[in-house]
């Protein structure tokens, strides 16, 4: 015959404390009950939070009152309303954006843009008066001046080219630079004499032209680099260093 297994002596102390504690009033609901309404204890840590259309106000949460001409954003953080297209916040309140003649409203809704061929001005739209010879910008708020013309005042003035010139960017300088071969003299462009030996250099500086390779600039000319025994031509090929391990002194190379 089977004897009945009596209950451990850790099963009988817990089944009397859980007896005990249910008999404390409170207890259990303690947490609970420090929750006020239209609140939520926090998933985190300790403490609550009130609802999405709720604020706290001493020690409990009040109903967030949507003013005219807007909308409850149920978000447990900020005011707890956004003002409709077309009104903006003034003083917790919603106040009618007003918009002025050729303008419209922005996509959010919150303010105005003048329409293309106008600019703001303070609190209107004034037209953009376009001059001769230029044209809206893609912005729609201003104007340039039209290829082979810059903005001179109000204007666009025709830019003068001189021969063996091409435009250039308007917006600075003159407007034009000189051909390849020419370069800049006053309000014309003169040719480049490049000497026998020499080549165009396409520098805005100096001469316009250098020597070749092996060759040396003397005045407006380009002479033979004489190269001494024991160097030879340097990187830029119009001067001679010595090898090594001879050093130079004089128009020589020399042993150290």
């Amino acid at each position: 015959m089977n004897r009945m297994r009596r209950p451990s002596n850790f099963f009988v102390s817990a089944l009397t404390l859980l007896m005990v504690l249910a008999t404390i009033p409170g207890l259990t609901s303690a947490q609970t009950d420090d929750i006020p309404n239209n609140a939520t204890a926090r998933t985190f840590g300790k403490g609550w939070e009130c609802n999405g259309s709720f604020r706290e106000l001493d020690g409990a949460c009040t109903a967030v009152v949507v003013p005219a001409n807007a909308y409850a954003t149920d978000r447990s953080y900020g005011r707890g309303w956004t003002c409709g297209r077309g009104h903006r916040e003034v003083d917790g309140a919603c106040a009618g954006i007003e918009v002025p003649q050729y303008a419209f409203l922005n996509s959010s809704g919150s303010r105005w843009e003048c329409g293309r061929g106008y600019r703001k001005v303070n609190d209107s739209c004034v037209d953009v008066n376009v001059p001769a010879n230029g044209y809206l910008s893609p912005s729609g708020d201003r104007w340039v001046c039209e290829r082979g013309y810059r903005a001179v005042n109000q204007t666009c003035a025709a830019i003068n080219v001189p021969q063996n010139a091409y435009l250039t960017d308007t917006s600075y300088g003159s407007g034009w630079a000189c051909s390849r071969g020419y370069r800049e003299a006053g309000q014309s462009c003169v040719v480049i004499n490049v000497p026998p030996n020499g080549f165009l250099s396409d520098s805005e500086y100096g001469s316009g032209w250098k020597c070749a390779r092996g060759y040396r600039a003397v005045g407006e000319s380009c002479d033979a680099l004489a190269v001494e025994e024991n160097a030879h031509l340097n990187s830029s090929g119009n001067e001679w260093e010595c090898d090594r391990p001879y050093r130079k002194r004089m128009d020589a190379c020399v042993l150290p």
